[in-house]
């Protein structure tokens, strides 16, 4: 009698109240429920990709534990390796943001840029690596192959010592779930405008562009079509995109997509440590009330964050995954500074909110716009993850099985159509026109002018011409 009294002793040390949620249901429930939930593996049949043992003892918060994803649907097996992990990593944090941290660094300072983006850098890291140890706690408490975002702050506030944090606690799922989801969404937006924008400029550009990359030349763009026809015409493809659901499989893409922006990159490293200028006469701390814009864009240029706990619920041996983190998140922050600082160094004052709208009018620099476009256009199903990560599971367990499918496919669709509309809705012109008349030409405003001295009279009597003073110059 007293073996049989004692052995339901260990289950009242799962004494955490957080709901066992597979889904969005976030309803309280009784602890000695929740002590069932937790010990009852069949909740999570397929989601274990590895064949470790929720009993066994792990190491430093680090081991032994199921690295499935939170959405994994219709029995898939989708777990990753280290390097496709790394991949992933390096293609979630390298976008657009990155071409604008030379005009940060110019907002900071040439001394105070780096240094602030070396401090940022070291916080997201740590802040990263504390989530991801977090999540390992709640795993192996829970008995749990997996846990998300919203999962891990709902757990943790359930084991405040507040009373009113552990009974509040599901709202704080549901605002990391609500941001998570506006953030990754608003990612897929710019990346919609950036695509539209580049392949607008290149191919209103190629009358203008030639193989002499010696002098950069104002750009004289003939108008074809508006941005949001451009949107139009790349919205079916990315609908294509996003319909592959499997981390494994988008691993190709993520490769293709860093191959190319790797080739963009080291072109233009190539031509911006060359010839630099004497940087004396740069400031090494700028106004404190260009900061703040500085600070913007070097925030949205860490826009990986979103997707740690996704890849590392993928990995087939999350053990390494501390260790993918720590070395991708420094090669990247290495590549901001490194970046930030020479751009500014090479174009001092003169720096656009794009390192290549400073490039020369050549088709050598511009294949750099087409480039990145391309890695840009793979890094969105990248983005769009994480959103579809935590909306399509509320839907897809509100229908019969035989239409889960279906429905996933369908909610992907219309989350895609969302980020357009946004998009468009938002856009703004970039160019605007010099010549009036139906064959009026387009100049873009963000192309520094440098043009040598006949491109310049070629635009002043572009200018001229609407004043009626071609006679005149003609005399001249």
């Amino acid at each position: 009698m007293t073996m049989a009294a004692s052995a339901p002793e260990p289950t009242p040390s799962l004494e955490l109240t957080a709901p066992a949620t597979g889904g969005l249901n976030t309803d309280p429930v009784s602890p000695a429920t929740m002590s069932t939930q937790r010990l009852r593996n069949e909740d999570y049949p397929d989601y274990s990709s590895t064949d470790v043992s929720p009993e066994e003892s792990p190491s430093e918060g680090l081991n032994n534990f199921s690295s499935s994803g939170s959405y994994q649907r219709f029995g898939e097996s989708s777990s990753t390796t280290w390097f496709q992990t790394l991949i992933h990593l390096l293609k979630g944090n390298i976008g657009t943001g990155l071409l604008g941290l030379p005009l940060a660094v110019k907002n900071a300072g040439i001394l105070m840029g780096p240094l602030s983006l070396l401090v940022i850098g070291i916080v997201a890291v740590h802040c990263m690596g504390i989530l991801v140890k977090c999540a390992h706690h709640f795993c192996r408490r829970l008995n749990k192959p997996f846990v998300d975002y919203g999962e891990t702050v709902m757990y943790g506030l359930e084991s405040s010592p507040s009373s009113w944090l552990r009974n509040h606690a599901h709202w704080g799922r549901h605002i990391v779930d609500f941001f998570l989801i506006v953030t990754q969404l608003g990612f897929c937006c710019v990346y919609f405008v950036f695509l539209a924008d580049n392949f607008k400029q290149v191919i209103e550009a190629a009358n203008g562009t030639t193989n002499n990359c010696n002098n950069n030349e104002t750009v004289i763009l003939t108008p074809t079509m508006d941005s949001r026809l451009y949107m139009l015409t790349l919205l079916p493809f990315l609908v294509l995109l996003v319909l592959i659901r499997n981390l494994r499989v988008l691993s190709i893409f993520s490769l293709l997509a860093n191959i190319s922006m790797v080739v963009s990159l080291v072109m233009i490293y190539q031509f911006i440590v060359q010839r630099i200028p004497n940087p004396s006469r740069l400031p090494l701390v700028a106004s404190w009330k260009t900061y703040p814009l500085f600070f913007g864009t070097a925030i949205f240029a860490f826009e990986g964050i979103g997707m740690v706990l996704p890849l590392e619920n993928k990995m087939k041996d999350p053990r390494k995954f501390p260790v993918i983190l720590y070395v991708g998140m420094a090669m990247i922050t290495a590549l901001y500074i490194s970046l930030g600082c020479l751009g500014y160094l090479q174009f001092g004052a003169d720096i656009q909110g794009s390192i290549t709208l400073n490039l020369p009018n050549c088709w050598l620099y511009q294949s750099v716009k087409l480039l990145y476009s391309v890695g840009i256009f793979f890094t969105y199903a990248l983005q769009f993850y994480v959103p579809a990560e935590i909306i399509i599971p509320f839907f897809v367990a509100r229908v019969p099985e035989h239409w889960r499918l279906v429905v996933d496919l369908f909610v992907r669709t219309l989350l895609v159509c969302l980020t357009w509309s946004l998009a468009v809705t938002n856009l703004r012109i970039t160019v605007r026109p010099i010549k009036e008349g139906p064959s009026a030409e387009f100049r873009c405003p963000l192309t520094r002018s440098t043009s040598p001295p006949h491109r310049q009279d070629d635009l002043n009597l572009l200018t001229n011409s609407r004043h009626g003073s071609l006679r005149n110059l003609a005399k001249a």
